[in-house]
């Protein structure tokens, strides 16, 4: 009897994907319940078996009801593709719905622990079978037993036609054929009955038997079965996750592996084989946490950089956790973006492993001096010295590269000349990567040498090497040269239609058009050709594509790769599009005029109906502008309409491109004239895009108010590409916006992150600093983002370039692809502090000449920086930078309030020998802080607090009392208790009544300050 029509494979197919897409939302990492007892379906034998419910496994159960429930579907498809042909499974089915469905809600209760049954006892395997299936039953086994296997066969089919879930019908069946030598019915009869026997070894014979058989699909689904059943089977889920991955079948592979890691957290050799399938998967998020957790484990494990590895029995680097894993993690964070964080991996993981893992105080650098080379020359001037630990090649390449994309050039160039010292022959992929580094940051100067190196090498050498040195000579103005590389790719590979199109770019703009036209027709019939011998080889393809019959429960599809069906989308006419376009532009304004009406009616302290329609009108205009493509283009063009003209619809293939150019040539040959593009526009739809960023405002602000702050920000940022607001002042906006938003919602790392961008885009400019100030004003959220490393740092980099900038203008240098003024390091470090060296007139570019600002000492930034350190509990630098900003602007009351702040701070220290002198120096900024602030009529009692809050700390709370009840009898005379300090004031003197015991005195506070 044949069977391979008994089941549907794309049905199959679809409830194995829906297994899988299940598998990695259950926890595989619970330990698996003791088994099932054996298959049987005498009753007798079933009421014998008395169980508790409590003991059940909630998650086995589950298990095994989803394994069943693929059983019942098998059925259907059995009964729906074979109830119109003939044989003994065509006939009607004996198959009662009603009833399946009331034991599959008995079964869920029973598992899950809702509605549970008083009767003790486990849930039985198999249906109760009816006096008419155990008589069959009974027939077809000693007709088994007499070898009649026609007649036993016979009636065991009729017993799975009256009762498909009779588990002992599957496994006599499946016998009879394997005696008849038919192994591949047999096997698809045994994983039929093991949907109803759960259990977790047979599943893995079949598993193995379909694998050798060479049904790896089969063998996948019932490997994926054994999980489910038993999650802790490490040696099945390692077995599947590589057929899984030989099969190509990512998704699974990575589940498997997955869930392996849950049962051993760290394991290395799960995690070397998981990370090239996240790579190729594109899932560089979880493999970057994955090792990033592995490193930290490691480096608390083995604090001293070596361990015992158990499979090379002895000490190992890094307890296993090599230089090879640290160099994977720096790369997964460049990849990312993360450039920060792969400089830190590179320098926290090689100290560790050379045990030095103590030696935190390197972090303290901004460089990389702790690895510097004798020949680098580096001259520090404060700080550690140079640390001259041996660093290899491969992790100082990964700190070039991230140095060069970081923009830090000057740090990256001392690396880069490390590693180029190397012979080229050994580390050409290290010569490549920085070349590309370079490359991407357009610094076509510096890679330029680097690949003419790797070209002069025949080893080294190839087209893609020759391509990026013609593109960099091009950048370079040096078109001939260009134009002499890509001649020699031509001659190399005649079939480069790219290099030919570069090549005819260039002989166009050499004002040489009849070549570039030659070239560009010789590209032409090239494609041509190529067309039509690929559509030729298809239709070979199709016809030799036919699978073959397979005795496999599944379609086993082959590991070559996945064919997608071609569509034939019809698309719309010109003409249509603009009919919709005008129709979407009549809504807009529509739209935006009931969002006029609106507006004045939305209340800000509760939501109205007002509101909600808003919100809905407003999102819709939102997301239709974000939806459009030609705003967010990636080209640097600006917005020149939906469509600019009709005769030259923007193209995306090579082959439009082509013929554009084509005829461009050809009108420049024969008459000269040039096509001219569409002026820019900065409407959309019937409102200018000041409209449309006034309605974007808007509804983030509402959004933020009603909490939600993420919604905003994605909006935002997603205009912050838009080619519509590239402007500097509609990027300071937006970016103005997000603060607003981030301080409204508390979100003090955005602000943060968002002011830093605004000091970068206006450099040698204040108010990028004010704003910062002010959106970071109270609170303990702020001052935790206030002292973060990343931000002391960035301001440490500004002040001193600041400082050099004042003293040493000759050196600072205009940086093309940072938009900004910079000062190289090696320069920086070796300039004198001669006052008359600031008095350099000239400019640094003609396009680009350097600020009067800034030629003059910036005490803001100083200040700010003494500020960090303060709220950092760093007083003596305070101090430090703290005066050199009162030299520059004694006359600033703030700045001698943060002094007097920074010198009490430093007196409270158990370090501070000089305890008198500071506090008196505290009182004397105080003094001169109350001089130069001179309360304001309205004054809110700042002076008063501030002296009280000085004494407070000081312990001479006679004095603190005094002051802090003149901030109280001034908010009393003004009736000001929310608009000035007086419930902070009343708050400390409360805490001074409560420590000298006037109790009375604490509560009569309470009740007048600080009750609502």
């Amino acid at each position: 009897m044949a069977l391979n029509g008994v089941l549907d494979q794309e049905n199959l197919i679809s409830m194995e994907d829906e297994e899988l897409s299940m598998e990695e939302d259950r926890s595989s990492g619970a330990e698996s319940s003791p088994e099932q007892p054996s298959d049987s379906e005498e009753e007798s034998e079933n009421e014998d078996e008395v169980e508790d419910d409590q003991g059940a496994d909630p998650q086995e159960s589950n298990a095994e009801m989803q394994i069943e429930g693929d059983f019942d579907r098998l059925i259907n498809n059995i009964k729906i593709n074979e109830g119109t042909s003939s044989g003994l499974l065509s006939k009607d089915w004996d198959f009662n719905a009603q009833e399946q469905d009331a034991q599959f809600k008995n079964d869920l209760r029973a598992a899950s622990g809702i509605g549970k049954r008083r009767k003790k006892g486990s849930r039985p395997v198999g249906p109760s079978l009816s006096f008419e299936v155990r008589s069959l039953l009974g027939d077809g086994n000693q007709a088994y037993v007499d070898g009649n296997l026609p007649d036993a066969i016979r009636i065991m089919l009729e017993v799975i036609r009256i009762e498909p879930r009779a588990a002992s019908a599957w496994s006599v069946l499946a016998q009879c054929h394997e005696d008849m030598k038919q192994d591949q019915p047999a096997l698809q009869l045994r994983i039929m009955a093991a949907h109803l026997r759960h259990d977790a070894d047979e599943w893995d014979r079949l598993a193995r038997q379909s694998k050798e058989l060479g049904y790896h699909a089969q063998a996948l689904y019932c490997w994926g079965k054994l999980s489910s059943l038993d999650p802790s089977n490490v040696n099945a889920q390692w077995d599947r996750a590589l057929l899984a991955r030989d099969m190509g079948d990512l998704k699974t592979t990575r589940s498997a592996f997955l869930t392996i890691l849950k049962r051993f957290p760290h394991d290395l050799a799960v995690l070397s084989e998981l990370r090239t399938v996240l790579v190729e998967i594109s899932d560089l998020s979880t493999c970057t946490a994955l090792f990033q957790a592995a490193f930290e484990h490691y480096q608390k494990t083995y604090p001293s950089g070596h361990g015992h590895d158990p499979a090379k029995n002895g000490d190992v680097p890094g307890g296993g956790f090599g230089l090879l894993e640290i160099l994977v993690l720096a790369d997964l964070h460049n990849t990312a973006g993360d450039h920060d964080r792969a400089i830190d991996v590179i320098r926290q993981g090689c100290r560790w492993l050379q045990g030095r893992a103590e030696h935190r105080y390197w972090d303290m650098c901004d460089d990389d001096r702790e690895y510097d080379k004798v020949e680098f020359g580096r001259t520090v001037e404060s700080g550690p010295q140079p640390g001259m630990f041996p660093l290899d090649v491969n992790a100082r390449h990964r700190l070039a590269v991230a140095r060069i994309k970081m923009g830090e050039v000057e740090e990256a160039k001392l690396h880069v000349s490390a590693v180029l010292s190397e012979d080229v022959l050994d580390y050409a992929p290290l010569f490549v990567e920085t070349a590309d580094a370079y490359f991407e940051r357009e610094m076509y100067a510096e890679a330029r040498p680097i690949y003419e190196l790797l070209g002069g090498e025949a080893s080294t050498s190839s087209l893609y090497i020759l391509l990026q040195t013609a593109t960099c000579m091009r950048m370079l103005n040096e078109l001939r040269e260009s134009a002499d590389v890509y001649e020699y790719i031509r001659l190399v590979d005649p079939d480069h239609n790219e290099a030919k199109m570069k090549l005819a770019e260039l002989y166009e703009i050499m004002n040489e058009p009849r070549k570039a036209l030659e070239l560009v027709y010789e590209i032409i019939d090239s494609r041509k050709k190529l067309t039509k011998a690929s559509d030729a080889g298809a239709g070979q393809l199709g016809r030799a594509s036919q699978p073959p019959a397979s005795a496999s429960l599944f379609a086993e599809k082959e590991k070559s790769g996945k064919s997608k069906p071609t569509r034939t989308a019809q698309r719309m006419s010109f003409e249509a599009l603009k009919e919709l376009e005008a129709a979407m532009e009549r809504d807009n304004l529509k739209n935006h005029r009931r969002l006029a009406e609106l507006w004045p009616k939305v209340s800000r302290a509760q939501i109205n109906d007002a509101e909600r329609e808003w919100l809905l009108l407003a999102e819709k205009m939102v997301e239709s502008f974000r939806e459009t493509r030609q705003l967010f283009s990636t080209s640097t063009l600006a917005f020149r309409g939906m469509y600019p003209s009709i005769n030259r619809r923007p193209g995306k293939d090579t082959e439009a491109a082509e013929d554009r150019m084509a005829s461009r040539l050809y009108l420049e040959l024969e008459s000269g004239a040039a096509n001219k593009s569409s002026p820019p526009t900065d409407v959309f739809r019937g409102l200018h895009f000041q409209d449309w960023l006034q309605i974007v405002f808007q509804y983030c602000f509402l959004v933020t108010m009603r909490g939600r702050f993420e919604t905003a920000e994605e909006i935002l940022k997603h205009f912050l590409l838009s080619v519509a607001y590239r402007s500097r002042e509609f990027q300071s906006s937006i970016r103005l916006a997000l603060i607003t938003c981030a301080v409204s919602a508390q979100r003090f790392p955005a602000v943060v992150d968002n002011c830093r961008k605004l000091m970068v885009s206006y450099q040698f400019n204040n108010e990028p600093l004010r704003i910062f100030t002010a959106a970071m004003s109270s609170g303990l959220r702020a001052t935790d983002s206030f002292i973060v490393s990343p931000l002391q740092k960035a301001l440490y980099r500004e002040m001193k370039l600041s400082y050099m900038t004042a003293k040493t203008p000759e050196l600072v240098k205009w940086v093309q692809p940072m938009k900004r003024f910079s000062l190289p390091v090696s320069k920086a470090d070796d300039a004198n502090d001669d006052e008359e060296a600031g008095g350099v007139e000239e400019v640094i570019d003609g396009a680009h000449p350097l600020p009067d600002a800034a030629r003059k000492n910036n005490p803001v930034i100083t200040a700010l920086y003494g500020q960090t350190c303060i709220a950092a509990k760093s007083y003596q630098s305070a101090i430090f930078y703290l005066l050199q900003a009162y030299d520059l602007c004694p006359e600033d009351p703030m700045v001698c309030l943060n002094i007097a702040l920074a010198t009490l701070g430093r007196a409270m220290q158990r370090q501070s020998d000089n305890r008198h002198h500071l506090v008196t120096q505290a009182l004397g900024f105080l003094a001169r802080y109350r001089q130069l602030r001179q309360e304001q009529p309205d004054c809110v009692g700042e002076i008063d607090f501030n002296f009280g809050r000085a004494f407070q700390q000081l312990g001479l709370y006679s004095h603190a009392v005094t002051h802090y009840e003149k901030v109280l009898r001034i908010a009393e005379t003004q009736d000001s208790k929310y608009t000035s300090v007086a419930q902070e004031a009343a708050y400390n003197l409360s805490l001074i009544y409560a420590m000298t015991g006037a109790i009375p005195l604490a509560k009569s506070l309470y009740r007048r300050w600080l009750s609502l």
